[in-house]
């Protein structure tokens, strides 16, 4: 008697675990998340704003949500509030030369509708990152600084997007003043 092949049991093994992965509710990272509720949206930023750029791409990546120029013609239309960066002294050595620096960015944003009523209320993300400094490798640190502040501005972005995708439209019928 000649014994079964092992492919039907690893077929088996493979639909298994992928059977406990689909009922765990797991989903890649980029799938799904970041979808915006709103099918047309304005961005109330300069065009050359950072946080406008990337925001733009994230909503053109990840959903039917339009961009719209006109503020009136949008269901939501995002507005920055305060955008605020810094760079403080953490520590510095025996000899007063600075050894780390503590990047600050805080942020603060609402979305409101075409008519200028408010549909998420103020909301403010502070991030920071430390970062060590050396004399003898300024460039080097120059550019690690900047990297930083790009990491910063992603995950700033990440957390915009995460909140406004979590926001419920409001029913145009229920409030119309």
């Amino acid at each position: 008697m000649r014994p079964l092949p092992r492919l039907p049991l690893r077929f088996l093994l493979a639909l298994l675990v992928a059977a406990l992965v689909a009922g765990c509710g797991f989903h890649l990272r980029g799938s799904g998340s970041g979808q915006l509720p709103y099918k047309t949206m304005h961005i109330a930023l300069p065009e050359t704003a950072e946080v406008r750029i990337w925001l733009e791409r994230y909503i053109k990546a990840t959903g039917d949500t339009q961009l719209v120029d006109d503020p009136k013609a949008a269901d939501a239309v995002f507005q920055q509030l305060a955008d605020n960066r810094q760079k403080t002294i953490l520590s510095v050595n025996a000899q007063g030369r600075v050894r780390e620096y503590r990047m600050q960015l805080n942020y603060s944003f609402r979305l409101v509708d075409g008519k200028g009523r408010e549909i998420v209320a103020p909301n403010r993300i502070a991030l920071s990152r430390d970062i060590s400094f050396d004399d003898s490798s300024v460039l080097t640190k120059d550019i690690e600084e900047g990297l930083l502040w790009r990491d910063m501005n992603n995950d700033l972005v990440n957390q915009i997007m995460r909140r406004l995708s979590l926001t419920k439209p409001k029913d145009p019928e229920q409030e119309d003043d």
